[in-house]
């Protein structure tokens, strides 16, 4: 047997007649520990070279799991911890290896991740909605991507993502849309698209877009940057702080003279290991940053401090001021819990400083800090899973990632009950807001930056249709229930307002516009992709109302749906969904036996 461990030298064990015990040292290499395979094999002819392998990593049982080398011989034998083996089912022995080779969950190939060290906010989905008793429906808009670039990673790696991983909404504003651009002077322009729901025809898909104008680069106003960089030793792999390094630099190309960028660095303790800099000194700002190494534990939450006082020392009036963190989220010193980051990112967002948060590495990535921190300091969140994405976050998407031009933005929708019988939005779990907060300006939405482009998709069980999703109650003793519906010669569906702040104002503007009950055979491309991109989301979370959704039928209708794609993303995603589909085909056949 072969004893495999990343951050280990491999060891191969011979089994001796007669052995009972299993003595397995590994010596470590410098690169971290992140999974453990383990290989059972038997002696073989040449024309019957068939293995099996598994990865495990530790909180559930490998009996469950143990795999048999299909064409092995039935007649070999071989004993482990006193017990004998066939050949033919030499995968049985791992039956019998400790469930505490790691305490990060067992992981078996095609088969879900257990999130280990790593942590996601839980996600109670949403649910239908009679619009009779809950006719609004409030939303702060998101255009962060992480999700769909951290899904990526776990499905190139040959594993289904954590359930809570999977945010829908993320998923689907990963990609650019073709909207109209804001034609009347406001910063956002909105569209809306009403068809037939893919995996339920009887159903309707709303979609709403949400387009933030383009500005040229000599017109952005100059930056005033400090890139807060983690060099814990939990940053040391090889997909983490040098990539972080890789990435900054990348970023630093993009600045103009008139900007500015200081780097404050923390481990155990905290440093300013670059005051704020032109950015056209850009060889000084990179060899600041490949000086850079990783070491000691994680003081993050005094190195945000000290990042938001560098900012404000340098700060620009109605220029860019922002804090970009690059990190995996493990914050162990000081106020490290989600409560204390939020508390301290609340007390610093009145000083008109963002925080984008860009998330790195794997095993002990802390998603659910992260995303919290960038939704609470005005400022977007993407995960960096490759060069590629580097590429797309720091250069393709420069303006984006870097210039507000609307904030606090905010979606309402009221629905018409002459029309709905219920209604369910896609995603927007940790993005819902109370009604009341729509017209309270204190109350924060999104940003959009330069460009940013926003979907919400709303399901929709017209009237009439039966509806197998919404729970009925007695009728009320003290009151009428519920409110009577009025407008039933209306053929509207919906009317959405969206509210938005300039990003020098605390005084927000509103626009609205109405949705009516004519849905369209021949929908945008933009409409099917986002649909197919909402159907794999469903999928890859085993969502209860994911009704006839099928990836043969996603993968159809992205393709179809592909358009210019001159970047390819969309590309990639058809053949993510292609892969998901074998994995989860490959998981469902071993769950059956």
């Amino acid at each position: 047997m072969t004893f495999a461990c990343i951050g280990y030298t491999d060891q191969t064990i011979q089994l001796r007649p007669g052995q009972t015990t299993l003595n397995i040292n590994l010596i470590v290499k410098e690169t971290a520990l992140n999974e453990v395979v383990v290989r059972g094999y038997v002696k073989r002819n040449r024309d019957e070279q068939t293995g099996s392998s598994y990865i495990i990593t530790g909180n559930n049982p490998v009996a469950n799991n143990a795999v048999a080398a299909p064409n092995a011989k039935k007649d070999k034998k071989s004993k482990i911890n006193g017990k004998e083996y066939n050949g033919g089912n030499a995968g049985e022995a791992l039956k019998r290896l400790p469930s505490g080779i790691r305490d990060q969950g067992i992981i078996g190939y095609n088969n879900r991740a257990v999130p280990g060290n790593e942590s996601y906010a839980g996600i109670a989905e949403n649910q239908f909605i009679d619009p009779k008793t809950t006719p609004l429906s409030t939303l702060a808009v998101d255009v962060d991507g992480a999700s769909y670039s951290n899904v990526r990673r776990f499905i190139n790696s040959g594993q289904l993502p954590p359930k809570d991983a999977v945010r829908i909404e993320e998923l689907i504003n990963y990609f650019k849309y073709n909207l109209p651009e804001p034609t009347s002077g406001d910063p956002v322009a909105i569209q809306t698209e009403l068809a037939a729901a893919p995996w339920n025809p009887q159903h309707q898909l709303v979609r709403i877009g949400l387009k933030a104008k383009n500005v040229k680069t000599d017109k952005l106003p100059p930056s005033n940057l400090v890139f807060l960089i983690d060099v814990s030793g939990s940053m040391f792999e090889p997909n983490k702080l040098p990539l972080v390094k890789t990435s900054m630099k990348m970023l630093v190309d993009q600045l103009r003279p008139i900007d500015n960028v200081a780097i404050v660095v923390y481990a155990g303790e905290v440093g300013v290991k670059l005051e704020s800099t032109p950015g056209d000194q850009k060889d000084k700002i990179k060899q600041v940053i490949d000086q850079l190494g990783a070491g000691g534990s994680t003081a993050g939450g005094a190195g945000l401090m000290m990042a938001y006082e560098v900012a404000q020392k340098n700060f620009i009036k109605k220029g860019n001021n922002r804090i970009i963190l690059s990190t995996d989220g493990d914050f162990n010193v000081g106020a490290s819990s989600d409560k204390d980051m939020e508390q301290l990112i609340e007390e610093e967002r009145k000083t008109g400083i963002s925080l984008s948060i860009l998330g790195f590495g794997m095993g002990n990535y802390k998603d659910s800090k992260m995303e919290l921190l960038a939704d609470k300091g005005h400022g977007n969140y993407a995960y960096i899973d490759n060069i590629t994405e580097a590429t797309k976050s720091m250069v393709s998407e420069f303006g984006g990632t870097l210039f507000t031009v609307a904030k606090d933005v905010k979606l309402q929708v009221e629905f018409n009950p002459a029309k709905v019988q219920s209604y369910r939005l896609l995603g927007y779990e940790d993005r819902l807001m109370a009604k009341e907060d729509f017209n309270n300006d204190t109350k924060l939405g999104g940003d959009m930056g330069v460009g940013h482009t926003v979907t919400a998709l709303y399901e929709i069980i017209p009237v009439g249709v039966k509806d197998s999703f919404t729970a009925s109650v007695d009728p009320l003793k003290y009151q009428k229930t519920p409110a009577s519906v009025h407008n039933n010669n209306s053929n509207e569906v919906m009317t959405i307002k969206f509210r938005y702040k300039n990003p020098d104002s605390d005084r927000s503007k509103m626009q609205s516009v109405v949705v009516n009950d004519n849905p369209t055979d021949k929908t945008s491309d933009d409409f099917r992709f986002a649909a197919a991109v909402a159907e794999y989301g469903m999928l890859l979370r085993e969502s209860e109302f994911k009704q006839n959704s099928k990836f043969d039928q996603l993968i159809t209708m992205a393709k179809s749906a592909k358009g210019k794609d001159d970047d390819g993303y969309r590309a990639e995603f058809i053949r993510l969904a292609e892969s998901t589909k074998n994995m989860m085909k490959t998981t469902d056949v071993t769950a059956a036996k």
